[in-house]
């Protein structure tokens, strides 16, 4: 029996490695013959999650996956401005040879082992493309988990075809929000206001749409997503003859993660509401906003009289971290008396444990940043959301609820989040009222869609559903390709 050893190289974001260990654990419960690496990597910026944490989502098949650190530290440039994607572009070009000797080292340790497993192939992340060399080097195949959804990929693809093609500057629209492209798979032009800000930087853009270039060259792309929720941008990729293999392998999230003990008197208040009576706000692991916003959101709340759950964190200092800080008080930023008014129907925490949250029966509505991981969750639990995106893919992802999938209500769907507090929109009091007023409302038509939506989305990784059967045609692939003889 063949055998197959995988290696992940995810991009180190905490939503990066988690997908990326879920979808490892899927891989192994679905097929015994294989076992994957994962590999780590510290990257300025970004923290990956502890080892306890990993520990804990690995469970008890933590035998067939295993973590490999690379700890090698990477100076910055002295720009102390970088652009952010030039930046990761050129720390995985430099991290190639200390992952080409971690993946030597892998292999050298299946020679001590009897019935060892063949390195089968290397599993990059969008941003770790770089590694796809790395892979050619060992004469293995490579593929892309990307970890966002098939729209985006949609776009992406579509914009680099483009570009490469007829030689269109996407950046020249900058200035052109209003401007629409007609996007296959899309059922309605999607407006460049919802465009990550990275296809519109003129250092960035090129180096991004690079990206797309690279992942053409791999056998397949496995995308966090189900054919259910994105049919008509899967299809249009699937046909799409001048890109790998597509493999719809979603939703990929942990539905049940470790309990911990600060959650506890967040589950107890929650327990205490009526059913489905509550608004989440929570903005994701780098979602925060300034004195002025957080001001607008507590009279918007307080107006709409919805009861609320909210996770407020503060913004952090500039040139100190990337990373929301806690608040002490809350009452420094709060409206004066906010609290007391708001004590019998809110509560306001800092960090939030959001699967936990929207898992709950008193849980009605959850205004999001419509990150990919966050809307997938809630989509499980049967939660609408109000669209609140903020940076990178997220307005992408909030056109497609809103005005694809009719899965959503807009309070925004072009904000763009910032400390630059001069270009900051400041989103008003009665935009969020009416946008919390219409989530919560009981019977309206996206509670209903929403519904039937999670409902198919758990049946396509049951046996016989669409993404098993997707995730098991790339395992047999990927054991059909293993290189004769020991890599």
């Amino acid at each position: 029996m063949k055998r197959g050893e995988l290696v992940f190289i995810p991009f180190p974001g905490v939503g990066h490695i988690v997908s990326s260990l879920e979808m490892a654990k899927h891989l192994v419960t679905q097929d015994h013959r294989l076992s994957i690496s994962i590999l780590t990597i510290k990257i300025p910026g970004f923290e990956p999650p502890n080892k306890s944490h990993i520990q804990s989502l690995l469970g008890s098949i933590s035998e067939r996956i295993k973590f490999i650190e690379i700890s090698e530290e990477h100076k910055l440039d002295s720009d102390p401005n970088p652009n952010l994607v030039q930046f990761i572009y050129s720390f995985f070009e430099n991290m190639k040879p200390h992952v080409r000797n971690a993946v030597k080292n892998l292999i050298v340790s299946f020679s001590d082992q009897p019935d060892s497993p063949t390195l089968a192939g290397i599993v990059v992340d969008m941003f770790s493309a770089a590694m796809i060399d790395v892979a050619d080097e060992f004469g293995v195949p490579s593929y892309l988990f990307f970890t966002s959804g098939a729209g985006i990929l949609r776009l992406l693809v579509h914009l680099e075809t483009l570009s490469t093609d007829q030689n269109i500057d996407i950046t020249e629209y900058e200035d052109e929000p209003d401007a629409e492209f007609v996007v296959p798979g899309f059922v309605n032009p999607l407006p460049v206001k919802v465009f990550p800000d990275t296809l519109l930087d003129k250092v960035a853009c090129p180096l991004f749409l690079g990206l797309i270039r690279d992942m053409r060259r791999t056998k397949g792309v496995l995308v966090n997503t189900f054919t259910e929720l994105e049919s008509t941008m899967i299809d249009s990729l699937t046909k799409d003859n001048s890109i790998p293999q597509i493999y719809p392998v979603g939703p990929i999230i942990n539905p049940n993660p470790n309990k911990d003990q600060n959650e506890i008197n967040i589950v107890t208040w929650l327990d205490s509401q009526p059913s489905s009576s509550v608004v989440f706000l929570c903005f994701g692991s780098r979602g925060s906003f300034n004195g002025e916003q957080v001001k607008e959101i507590a009279i918007g709340l307080e107006r709409s009289g919805v009861r609320f759950l909210w996770s407020l964190r503060k913004q952090p200092q500039k040139g100190k971290s990337s990373e929301p800080e806690e608040y002490t008080d809350f009452n420094e930023v709060l409206p004066e008396g906010f609290l007391d008014r708001t004590s019998e129907i809110g509560k306001v925490i800092g960090w939030a444990p959001q699967v936990t949250v929207l898992a709950h029966s008193s849980v009605g509505g959850f205004v999001s940043h419509c990150g990919w991981n966050s809307t997938l969750e809630s989509l499980w639990f049967g939660v609408p959301m109000a669209t609140w995106p903020l940076y990178a893919e997220q307005q992408v992802n909030a056109f497609k609820l809103v005005k694809e999938f009719r899965l959503a209500v807009e309070i925004k769907l072009d904000y763009r989040g910032g400390l630059d507090e001069e270009t900051t929109v400041i989103v008003k009091a009665e935009e969020i009222e009416v946008g919390i007023r219409k989530l919560m409302e009981p019977r309206n038509d996206v509670r209903k869609r929403v519904k039937d939506i999670s409902e198919k989305g758990k049946k396509a990784l049951l046996e016989g559903g669409a993404s098993y059967s997707s995730l098991c045609r790339f395992a047999n692939d990927v054991i059909d390709n293993i290189p004769y003889g020991k890599v």
